[in-house]
């Protein structure tokens, strides 16, 4: 059964991002989706590169707005920065269960270029901690039921 996942933050630029692409590295036939309250105009380039360090090609990811997804159903709409939460639409489509999974946001990182590169590669760590045991708690079980 495959399982539909919005995760969604504030800028869809480098969380919701990192999030979206670690959980489809966990399952190919999950149909996961990542959107912004208010999208930036693109991905983050160390988001892209601290995730080309792991093996994930984020780079031509775009972000998205949240209103494209605001009639769909989901079996999970998952929040990741506590802006987008607050500034959640309500789903006019069926959402089975909403989840919050917040993360500092590695954008507002400050300091030199390493400096900054280890905010991103600690949150990018953070996040496929925080799904995989989303995946092994949430999902897994449940995979081989219909």
């Amino acid at each position: 059964m495959n399982k539909r996942i919005l995760i969604l933050c504030t800028g869809n630029s480098c969380r919701s991002q990192m999030a979206e692409a670690f959980l489809k590295s966990f399952d190919k036939n999950f149909e996961v989706y990542s959107a912004g309250t208010f999208p930036a105009p693109q991905v983050h380039p160390k988001a892209i590169l601290v995730m080309n360090e792991v093996g994930i090609d984020i780079s031509q990811n775009k972000p998205k707005d949240v209103n494209e997804f605001i009639n769909q159903s989901f079996d999970y709409v998952i929040t990741v920065c506590d802006n987008a939460r607050e500034n959640c639409p309500v789903f006019l489509g069926k959402v089975n269960k909403q989840l919050h999974i917040g993360f500092e946001d590695p954008a507002e990182a400050t300091g030199t270029e390493e400096e900054v590169l280890k905010v991103f590669r600690k949150v990018r760590d953070e996040i496929k901690q925080s799904f995989q045991e989303f995946y092994t708690k949430e999902i897994k079980p449940y995979q081989n039921q219909t």
